[in-house]
C-alpha cells in the first residue's frame, strides 16, 4: 500500500511540475488518504501483534 501512496506522489510531482493544478491536487490527496490508511493498518497490527503474543501464566 505504501507503494501506491509512492506512486500517486510521484504522479502528483509530474503534474504539478508541469501545471495540471486539478490532476496534482487530485493526486495528493489520494496519497494523503492511502498514506493514513497504511498507518490505521499499521497501528492495528502491531497491537493485534502485541495482545496475541502473550500467552496466559497460571
Amino acid at each position: 500500500m505504501l507503494y501506491w501512496a509512492a506512486v500517486f506522489l510521484v504522479i502528483a510531482l509530474i503534474a504539478a511540475v508541469f501545471g495540471f493544478g486539478g490532476v496534482a491536487t487530485t493526486a495528493i490527496s489520494i496519497a494523503q488518504m492511502l498514506f493514513f490508511i497504511f498507518i490505521v493498518l499499521f497501528v492495528i497490527a502491531v497491537v493485534v501483534g502485541l495482545f496475541r503474543g502473550r500467552t496466559p501464566r497460571i
